[in-house]
């Protein structure tokens, strides 16, 4: 059985313990790989690489650090297959959502910052006859890099890339129930004329491994993508450290539509916001409000689409719902299920587990879940179930609706559909969320910062925003003779 290792100055490494996780593949509910169990030791290891590899790094001028992250980049797209097998055998999600998707945007995610790099620009403040202040920005150290299960490969690169363009050394850990595409990465890393040190890949278990990289001293700077109560953890432990934080956590978005909407396009789309990588993603729409004179319509309509979609093995390319990514995480899915039942809701569709044969009979598969009749502050609307689930509930006015909206603790997406430019621009205004799509879901353009609100986080991903986090600035004031 394969042994994954750790990446620590451009060579793998066994873990200091010798000891390993299980490693399972979702849809077959088996072990196929294991895992590092890694600790501090190896965290010392890999922050003593990454110090080591910091100052070549850091003044290596920006072109050349650019033609490495766009050489990685080039490499990671020439294995794409390769990628998108390992994802969706970590992850549980068919192979064509990762090849179509997941893969090309982390392509995408290294070459932009090895590009946007390049343009980052500085700002002077001339003080007339007297003196020229601007801002001097610089890398500001060892970066730690801490990204989830559920895109795997996306949101890893989404961290390192803009560390790295920024001229960081890095020292990251994927998560435990996905680490083979970071290994696949890896294995890259020298291919591209990455320098030893400058990444280094330590896996293992959060408590351990990652409250090792988020409390080590000598890493300034923390980016981290997950749960809210995990951010929490974090936030308690490195704020005495006064560290730089970005950090991107849950969501329980609303899906806000219209009567007015292009309603095919509202249909289709809230399909696909709903139950794309089987509802895993923190930016899914899992509270649908539709206005009322065409809420049976919606209804009618949404749960005819949301029945045609297959329920099946990832392998498959008729596959539209893969597996859930862990056993845990199922029955946590399940046992909202149920909790919405005992909160009144009615089950429209779905609701059960699936059952399949041949070699996903052990595998964790959950049918695409409808749910009306629950009210806007009960626990299965206010929680993030992070799964197939979502709840249908109809609205009158728009400040109803709003109310319903900004109901949660989480702020960090929303979704819009209205064919009235004046009420999509007041809506999203009301809408407390950091990103709000109108009349599209999932639409990304890289230049723009991207974050949460309230419970959703704090600080700013995407864009040159990024690339800033990853820097330190001072002001230079320049008096003139």
């Amino acid at each position: 059985m394969q042994k994954i290792q750790n990446f620590i100055n451009g060579e793998f490494h066994a873990p200091i313990s010798n000891q390993y996780i299980d490693n399972y593949d979702p849809s077959t509910g088996e072990v196929y790989s294991l895992i590092p169990d890694s600790d501090e030791r190896d965290v010392e290891q890999a922050v003593r690489a990454a110090s080591d590899a910091f100052h070549d790094w850091s003044t290596m001028p920006k072109d050349h650090r650019s033609k490495i992250l766009v050489r990685l980049s080039e490499l990671i797209e020439e294995n794409i297959d390769a990628f998108a097998l390992a994802e969706s055998i970590d992850n549980g999600k068919p192979v064509w959502l990762a090849r179509a998707v997941d893969i090309p945007r982390a392509v995408a995610n290294f070459h932009f910052y090895a590009t946007a790099s390049l343009h980052l620009a500085s700002e002077a403040h001339p003080m007339e006859g007297t003196a020229l202040n601007y801002t001097l920005r610089t890398p500001v150290g060892i970066a730690g890099c801490i990204s989830p299960w559920n895109l795997p490969l996306y949101l890893y690169s989404w961290k390192i890339a803009p560390a790295l363009a920024a001229g960081c050394t890095v020292v990251s850990k994927p998560s435990e129930i996905t680490p083979m595409t970071a290994y696949l990465l890896a294995e890259l890393c020298n291919k591209a004329g990455l320098p030893k040190g400058v990444l280094n890949i330590v896996h293992g278990y959060g408590h351990k491994t990652g409250m090792a990289i988020i409390s080590h001293p000598q890493i300034p700077a923390i980016s981290f993508t997950g749960g809210t109560k995990t951010g929490e953890t974090i936030a308690r432990a490195a704020a005495p450290m006064f560290k730089k934080l970005s950090l991107e956590l849950g969501g329980k978005n609303p899906n806000i539509i219209f009567a007015d909407a292009d309603f095919e396009k509202a249909v289709h789309t809230s399909i696909r916001s709903s139950f794309s990588n089987q509802g895993e993603i923190c930016l899914c729409g899992s509270r649908i409000f539709i206005e009322r004179s065409i809420y049976d319509k919606f209804k009618t309509a949404f749960i005819a689409e949301t029945k045609k979609l297959k329920v099946g093995d990832p392998k498959d390319k008729e596959t539209w719902i893969g597996a859930i990514v862990s056993k845990p995480h199922k029955e946590k899915i399940l046992s909202y299920i149920d909790l919405a039942k005992k909160e009144g809701g009615k089950i429209l569709c779905g609701g059960n587990e699936v059952k399949l044969n041949g070699r996903c009979a052990n595998g964790y598969f959950i049918e695409p879940t409808v749910i009306e009749g629950l009210s806007h502050d009960c626990r299965t609307n206010q929680e993030e179930i992070f799964g197939p689930v979502v709840t249908l509930q109809p609205f009158d006015t728009e400040e109803e609706v709003l109310r319903y909206a900004n109901s949660t603790p989480y702020g960090l997406a929303s979704t819009l559909w209205t064919s009235n430019l004046t009420r999509a621009h007041r809506v999203a205004a009301g809408i407390h969320s950091g990103i709000v799509w109108v009349n599209c879901w999932l639409l990304r353009d890289l230049r723009t910062p991207f974050g949460g609100m309230k419970g959703s986080g704090v600080g700013r991903e995407g864009g040159f925003e990024a690339l800033k986090f990853f820097m330190e600035e001072k002001n230079v004031c320049v008096r003139l003779i």
